[in-house]
């Protein structure tokens, strides 16, 4: 063999430690001088031996480091905090550490943990998703808005501070003791409503301007024509009433809720004059599989799987646990996976953030249909906005073509999950 080949292969044996049927599957010990110093992380390490002299208390301290990541961020329900771990260390030249544990005193073994890992043997179940990083919106040259298709938006004067305390800064830190108090109202005095109206179209601009095609000019004064119109319409109701009698009350909650209003028009006009929704894929992995977890272990309840290729799915709840259930047993079912440690993510903006969204299953139909299936209890204004983001990516998945067709349900009750699968059975192409 080559010189590169040595080293793919050795690659290969170290990266397959322990796996049957791979070229690493005979190792039970890997042994690596200098990995200890830096640059290296595992969760797993419970001994620290060291077999070289110690010349600096830096790299002693580094190599301890390496002892000392968690295996475990599971919280103890009976304590609410961390369980104890622990390293053994040799021959490291470390004293000054403080610790807690008494003299004498041998720590308790672990507890033992589940591996969470794929089957080859249950290949069959395996589910596949496009690996999409973000959707382009390719737009109509000329936006509109439909008033009587655009939601009403509510701002709560209660849940809007309205004063304002400040501290000066001595020395990096906040002098409490000469605290003084800002009346917010100034600043509705400040925020005229032109300037709201284009405070609040700068924002929405800033947000489309990647994917517009066009003059960014026009794009700027067609959101700021569309901005002023909603503020004007009477779709943005303030409670109590109070505030929307009084102008300068209204542009203060407004003001103080600029971030609201911007997420609000931003998706009106996103979702209303979208003309194609094109999906971009992950450059090095297009398409991701349940076949690409690795191996992941934890204290929880767990349930051993009939037609998932994980071997077991791990509970947070027991709503969860009774969907697994179901969908182990349901006729309608060809394969499922519950969503954790895979990769699955869309991406969506809230209050002009830009965030992850893990939905809880990937089921495969009988029909060769995916169904994406989210567990919600409450239905918060996070939660809306994650569907309509999941409802994006389903929508674009489906126009791009090339896998299958993609469908999305909400659970929100333990005992629905039976409908749901029943509606998506039947659900006939469009």
């Amino acid at each position: 063999l080559t010189q590169k080949a040595q080293a793919e292969l050795l690659r290969l044996q170290v990266d397959t430690v322990g796996c049957g049927g791979k070229p690493g599957e005979q190792i039970q010990n890997v042994i690596s001088v200098g990995m200890l110093s830096e640059g290296w992380d595992a969760k797993t390490v419970t001994h620290v031996m060291g077999l070289r002299a110690f010349t600096s208390q830096l790299l002693c301290e580094q190599v301890v480091g390496r002892g000392l990541r968690r295996t475990s961020y599971e919280v103890n329900p009976a304590t609410g905090l961390f369980d104890p771990e622990y390293v053994n260390i040799f021959g490291v030249p470390f004293t000054f550490l403080p610790h807690e544990s008494e003299e004498g005193v041998i720590p308790p073994p672990p507890k033992p943990k589940t591996a969470i890992e794929p089957v080859p043997e249950k290949a069959r179940f395996e589910l596949s998703w496009p690996n999409i990083i973000r959707i382009d919106h390719v737009y109509r040259p000329r936006l509109t808005l439909l008033w009587d298709k655009v939601k009403p938006l509510e701002l709560n004067a209660s849940q809007t501070a309205q004063v304002a305390e400040l501290a000066p800064i001595l020395e990096g830190k906040p002098d409490v003791t000469k605290v003084s108090e800002i009346d917010l109202e100034r600043l509705a005095q400040e925020f005229r409503t032109q300037r709201i109206i284009f405070e609040t179209a700068r924002d929405v601009y800033d947000q489309m301007q990647k994917d517009w095609k066009g003059s960014r000019e026009f794009l700027l004064a067609q959101l700021v024509r569309l901005v002023e119109q909603f503020i004007q319409s009477g779709k943005i109701t303030i409670i109590p009433g109070l505030f929307n009698q009084d102008d300068l009350k209204r542009r203060l909650i407004i003001t103080l809720n600029m971030t609201k209003v911007v997420q609000h028009i931003w998706e009106a006009i996103r979702f209303e004059n979208t003309e194609k929704l094109e999906p971009v894929f992950d450059r090095d992995h297009p398409i991701r599989s349940t076949g690409d977890m690795g191996t992941w272990y934890t204290g929880k309840p767990c349930e051993y799987t009939q037609r998932c290729h994980i071997n077991f799915c791990v509970h947070d709840s027991a709503w969860e646990a009774t969907e697994a259930f179901e969908l182990d047993r349901n006729p309608a079912v060809e394969a499922w996976v519950k969503n954790d440690h895979l990769g699955f993510e869309i991406l969506y903006i809230y209050r002009g953030v830009v965030r992850k969204y893990r939905p809880d299953f990937i089921i495969r139909m009988k029909s060769g249909d995916h169904l994406i299936l989210e567990t919600k209890g409450q239905d918060t204004e996070q939660n809306k906005t994650k569907r309509r983001f999941l409802d994006e990516w389903v929508n674009a998945v489906n126009a791009r073509g090339g896998f299958g067709r993609w469908r999305w349900g909400v659970s929100k009750d333990p005992g629905d999950i039976k409908d749901i699968l029943a509606k998506h059975a039947q659900a006939k192409v469009a």
